[in-house]
């Protein structure tokens, strides 16, 4: 039999050309066979053919698709200056020790579309403890998956090893999702294992190669987000998928591929099972993206938002509150455009205000002191919200810190704005009062006497002050009255008795 010889790699050569998909373009490709024990007339053993299959159909999957693309600068654009200098010299010292080292993600997508990567992360065949070792200052971290954190000048690089595809002994909790998942492998499986086409790129900055095995710069330069194997199955593993899909789209306007959006509607459940604090990390990527606006409206068509604000729907659905979750959102994209600073507490501050408004009135109707209900309300609806999203402890006091300030501001008498402006908080209360007047919520004249009182000097401050309502009581420590005959002579005692 032509099969019964034991040659380890055997070539096959294919006639005409193979789709972009498939990427051979009908090159020969090597595949590595293992020997095969001859069955009855010479032909391969049913075993034996089993574990063929087994190999090179590995997860179910389409066969693989050969050599990845080496694509040069020429036609990637991207330089090696226009990485950071930290990521040049760990590539540099993986690379000289041996190792294959690469830039690798959504720096090198983000490098190709134009835009400046927030960070640059690494991809090795060298192993945690081999990265440690030649790096002074890192240290290994994660217990999911280890990397490693090297610091180089003020950056931060974070170093991974390949990462093997996903097998049978993965595992995963009732739903599909991945809980463990620390197994290494080789470049081709990391490629594999990763969600969308345009992440599975690695930049070489000694060469300023690219390296492409799924088509990810085809994709890129076609302005379409394509997943990388079965959509609903990596979904499933880990369905944070979904919130990056969005993200992803808006950030860099692309349009999702019907296979990637499809099953986004009838998944979204799956979200339940992510933990809170890993939601929380993703909603800020998203919503500090820079293009949040558009972000929320691609959450709401494909129905993801009730699993994370699911708050925002209400709101959305009342006309003064999406004008001001809307105006919010667009001040924080200008300022990501600007780089200015951001604050998670003051965003999600606007996006839950409108649900405490109505805590608030509606306890106010019921007869509640209005500064306590105040306090209820934002409790309430805290706690509501944490259930899907874990807020930082820190997070939400800033939150609360905010909302709290509101009603101070509509006190304009005596020194009661000079304590005002003192607070940590002053500033972003104000800013949240002016959003609150442009949305329409509140008119314009509380605002516009804070604003001329911040602009004035200490006298014409004076001026500005509002009379007080009422004059104020002088506090008099309370005395009983004095007691007649023998308690008299003794002295006062405390109305009612007790001791003095």
């Amino acid at each position: 039999s032509a099969y019964a010889g034991n040659p380890q790699k055997r070539n096959f050569s294919g006639s005409g050309s193979c789709n972009r998909r498939r990427g051979c373009g009908g090159r020969g490709f090597q595949l590595s066979l293992p020997p095969l024990e001859a069955g009855p007339a010479g032909f391969p053993s049913p075993s034996m053919i089993r574990k063929l299959l087994r190999r090179v159909f590995r997860r179910g999957e389409s066969a693989p698709s050969g050599a990845p693309a080496m694509i040069p600068v020429a036609h990637h654009g991207v330089r090696r200056e226009r990485v950071s200098p930290g990521a040049r010299r760990t590539c540099d010292t993986l690379q000289q020790a041996g190792h294959k080292a690469y830039v690798v993600g959504g720096a090198v997508r983000d490098l190709i579309a134009g835009i400046e990567p927030k960070d640059f992360d690494i991809a090795t065949d060298a192993t945690p403890e081999q990265v440690r070792s030649l790096f002074r200052r890192s240290r290994i971290i994660g217990r999911r998956f280890q990397i490693v954190h090297v610091m180089q000048g003020g950056e931060t690089l974070e170093v991974s090893t390949f990462r093997a595809a996903h097998g049978e002994h993965t595992l995963k909790d009732e739903h599909g999702r991945v809980l463990r998942d620390n197994v290494f492998g080789t470049m081709a499986e990391d490629a594999a294992r990763r969600d969308f086409t345009v992440n599975a790129l690695y930049f070489d900055p000694a060469t300023e190669t690219v390296i492409d095995y799924h088509h990810g710069v085809a994709d890129l330069q076609q302005k379409t987000l394509r997943m990388i194997g079965d959509p609903r199955l990596r979904y499933r593993e880990d369905p944070v998928r979904m919130l990056r899909a969005v993200r992803l789209s808006a950030k860099l306007g692309l349009t999702l591929d019907p296979a990637v959006r499809a099953p986004i509607r009838g998944m979204a459940d799956l979200m339940e099972n992510v933990p809170a604090a890993r939601l929380f990390d993703e909603m800020l990527k998203l919503l500090f993206s820079g293009h949040a606006v558009e972000a929320v409206h691609r959450l709401r068509d494909e129905g993801l938002h009730h699993g994370l604000l699911p708050l925002l729907d209400v709101i959305l659905e009342q006309p003064l509150g999406e004008k001001f979750v809307m105006l919010a959102l667009a001040g924080t994209d200008a300022r990501v455009a600007a780089g200015k600073s951001l604050s998670p507490g003051y965003l999600f501050a606007t996006l839950l205000w409108h649900e405490v408004l109505a805590a608030w009135e509606a306890r106010k109707a019921r007869g509640e002191v209005p500064i306590p209900a105040l306090y209820e309300a934002m409790d309430e609806v805290l706690e509501v919200q944490g259930e899907k999203l874990a807020i930082t402890r820190r997070i939400a006091g800033d939150i609360k810190d905010i909302w709290a300030l509101q009603p101070r501001f509509e006190k304009r008498a005596g020194k009661y704005p000079y304590r005002l402006i003192e607070l940590p908080r002053f500033r972003a209360g104000y800013d949240f009062l002016l959003l609150r007047a442009e949305s329409g919520e509140i008119g314009m004249d509380v605002p516009e006497w804070w604003d001329d009182f911040l602009r004035s000097d200490p006298a014409a401050r004076d001026a500005m002050l509002l009379p007080e309502s009422a004059p104020r009581k002088k506090r008099r420590r309370s005395r009983g009255r004095r007691a007649s005959g023998a308690g008299a002579a003794e002295g006062d005692a405390p109305e009612g008795g007790g001791d003095a």
